[in-house]
């Protein structure tokens, strides 16, 4: 298709005003697009900074209510929960990732009891925040994560964690199987309406490291084995048909800016939702640059995150999601 010369062609005409370029925008941002990681610490008296990541905490039982209320009235779709336990209550199975009353399950009661049906409660389905290893499954007597008996930890994880209240879980372990199997365990515990938000390709990344300090990580050693390699594309679609076959509502990449193409690929392959997670290195890169004086901040934050849903995500999980909601 032609579109004649210049001079009769300028694509400039259509950039002469902030209202003509409003008029003529491919994508916009919007309120519901987003959805709000947040953390929450057992035992916290008061919201812990994380100082890794400037205007983030580590939230108390109240302040985390309030947040939940907070990002409701901003417009936001969602909250994903991850669970801080205290440091003594971690071993090798995780077992308090799957304690009724552990600090998870503790906190999605409390946010469902707040804002019930009208914010979409999502939940971290993984055993690294709870383990004193800090892997995401358990492990074996070699030390290797134990692929198979990992499943039947997140099948418990599924069950209490639906029965707190969530309405999506998302099993972010990158076990093979994982997805069809929470979703046997939901069937068959009578919760065939919770959602599950698979990490199709959760990569290994070096953009994670603030989130290490986020959730009080224990870790020793590296995810390589389990997480995808940041080399590879491919791979990530072999994961999105197996993640789809085994029942995925939706599908997500993570982390987001690095792995673009990737997000384009997959959103062009399915019919179903696609997420991005915008993570804690990409947020700690904009505020510390902003910090500096180096970028404007504001106007990175709507770049950064209108480039995601460029790519092609419906969903883009950010801890920008309240504020960046306000201001749209």
């Amino acid at each position: 298709m032609t579109y004649g010369n210049f001079p009769g062609a300028r694509p400039r005409r259509l950039r002469t005003t902030p209202a003509m370029r409003r008029m003529v925008a491919e994508h916009r941002l919007h309120p519901a697009d987003l959805i709000l990681p947040a953390f929450v610490r057992e035992g916290a008296t008061a919201p812990v900074p994380i100082s890794a990541m400037p205007g983030v905490v580590q939230h108390t039982r109240d302040s985390l209510r309030k947040a939940a209320v907070e990002a409701l009235s901003a417009g936001v779709s969602g909250i994903m929960l991850f669970g801080v336990p205290d440091e003594a209550k971690k071993d090798a199975l995780g077992t308090a990732g799957t304690d009724p009353d552990g600090i998870l399950q503790v906190a999605l009661r409390d946010v469902r009891a707040e804002v019930g049906d009208d914010l979409v409660i999502m939940s971290d389905l993984c055993l690294d925040e709870f383990t004193d290893h800090g892997h995401c499954g358990v492990l074996d007597s070699a030390g290797r994560v134990d692929n198979d008996a990992t499943l039947e930890r997140y099948a418990e994880m599924a069950q209490v964690q639906a029965d707190a209240g969530a309405h999506v879980v998302g099993p972010s372990g990158m076990m093979d199987g994982q997805v069809g199997v929470v979703r046997d365990a939901l069937d068959q515990t009578g919760h065939e309406d919770v959602s599950i938000l698979a990490y199709t390709a959760k990569y290994s990344s070096a953009f994670y490291g603030p989130f290490r300090e986020a959730v009080g990580s224990s870790l020793k050693g590296d995810r390589k084995t389990y997480q995808q390699d940041p080399a590879n594309l491919r791979e990530s679609l072999r994961e999105l048909a197996l993640d789809l076959s085994e029942g995925a509502d939706m599908v997500m990449v993570k982390p987001a800016m690095p792995y673009l193409d990737v997000l384009a690929k997959i959103a062009d392959e399915v019919d179903v939702p696609v997420a991005a997670y915008q993570i804690s290195g990409e947020y700690a890169m904009v505020e510390a640059a902003a910090e500096k004086g180096w970028i404007d901040r504001d106007k990175a934050i709507l770049e950064t995150l209108t480039g995601i849903k460029r790519a092609g995500a419906n969903m883009i999980l950010t801890y920008w999601a309240t504020e960046v909601a306000r201001g749209l």
